[in-house]
């Protein structure tokens, strides 16, 4: 939980990802753990399996979140901002904000806002400040520190900071004992604004390979059907496409043998519409990916019941089923065979036993 509450807690927006990056960087060092980054911006943390040449497990998740970047100011105390990320302008106005200056906090108070027309989401703002905001500085919304209560964490930034820290609790778990496997995980830019650094690392692979196995990580907007509490939720697809089946196919048996062994782990298997994410990116560039996620409260600090600015919130037991299922991925993903040989084998066993009776 401790690595949960720190990525949680760093300052994020669309394009100003710098402080994410600064943290993997000191992560990496501390771990001993290869890092790579990209001409873009986009970073690769390898953790290196005993069978050095198997295909890698690669686990993605973006390090930004819907925020205001400080564009200028117009006198002391009244600053112009961009807004990035699907926020609607109509939650924006009278909101407190947090733009973040190095070690320093300037708080701030939206007093105007500029929508899109067809979508209404907001695309600019006016915030009242109390000193100069240097430009390009992050600006988030003032939702408190993040806290556990009632089982619930919440945090001004959960998606997709919490997957991000699921992934590096995974990493922190197999570090003294690898897998079989080469493990890794790609850290991405401005996801919010149409997945632009997945896009760049799949159109120029400096970090991956199309052998790769993908698990896109996602904190997804909590649906009828897949609700909090229930386990983490193995993504078969969201409004977009759907991801690859025999990667899909193989994380649910994963998660099958997993639940034998631990009763504790809950998991839940189902398509969230709720946006789309990255595995739809690298499924268009050719690479093989799937997805896991949690479901997500308050989904990009929208408050739909009160119509008003809130912590995102998840399970945490959801979280920590989640970081189960990664490892468990990781300690088995040697074992992964592409093309559904696995299902194959069991539909050709049934097959062998009951075709006497189609003669």
């Amino acid at each position: 939980m401790k690595i949960l509450h720190e990525v949680c807690s760093l300052p994020t927006a669309p394009f100003v990802e710098d402080r994410v990056i600064q943290y993997a960087r000191r992560f990496a060092q501390d771990r001993k753990l290869d890092i790579t980054e990209d001409s873009f911006g986009n970073v690769l943390l390898e953790l290196r399996g005993s069978a050095r040449k198997s295909p890698r497990w690669v686990f993605t998740a973006h390090m930004d979140h819907p925020g205001f970047i400080a564009d200028k100011m117009r006198d002391d105390s009244t600053l112009e901002a961009t807004f990035r990320g699907y926020v609607l302008a109509e939650y924006l106005k009278g909101q407190k904000i947090i733009f973040f200056a190095g070690d320093e906090r300037i708080a701030g108070v939206v007093i105007g806002v500029d929508a899109e027309k067809e979508t209404r989401r907001a695309t600019k703002a006016i915030v009242k400040v109390t000193k100069r905001v240097p430009i390009n500085s992050a600006g988030m919304f003032d939702q408190g520190e993040s806290r556990l209560k009632g089982g619930k964490f919440y945090s001004r930034a959960i998606d997709d900071l919490a997957g991000l820290a699921g992934a590096f609790e995974m990493l922190d778990r197999l570090v003294r004992k690898p897998p079989t496997a080469n493990i890794a995980v790609l850290l991405t830019r401005a996801e919010e604004e149409g997945f632009i650094g997945a896009i760049a690392a799949s159109m120029h692979p400096a970090l991956l390979r199309k052998t790769d196995r993908l698990i896109a990580i996602e904190c997804s907007a909590m649906q009828p059907y897949a609700k909090q509490g229930n386990g983490c939720i193995i993504r078969i697809g969201d409004r977009t496409s759907v991801f690859n089946s025999s990667i899909s196919y193989f994380v649910t048996e994963v998660a099958g043998t997993l639940a034998k062994k631990d009763g504790a782990f809950k998991f839940q298997r189902a398509l969230m519409p709720g946006g789309t994410c990255e595995a739809t990116v690298y499924d268009v560039y050719g690479f093989m990916a799937g997805s896991i996620c949690v479901p997500l409260g308050n989904y990009h600090n929208m408050d739909r019941e009160r119509k008003k600015i809130g912590p995102e919130y998840i399970d945490v037991n959801d979280w920590k089923n989640m970081v189960k299922l990664f490892v468990a991925i990781a300690k088995s993903g040697h074992e992964y065979k592409p093309g559904h040989v696995a299902l194959k084998a069991k539909i050709e066993k049934r097959f062998k036993t009951l075709k006497k009776f189609l003669q």
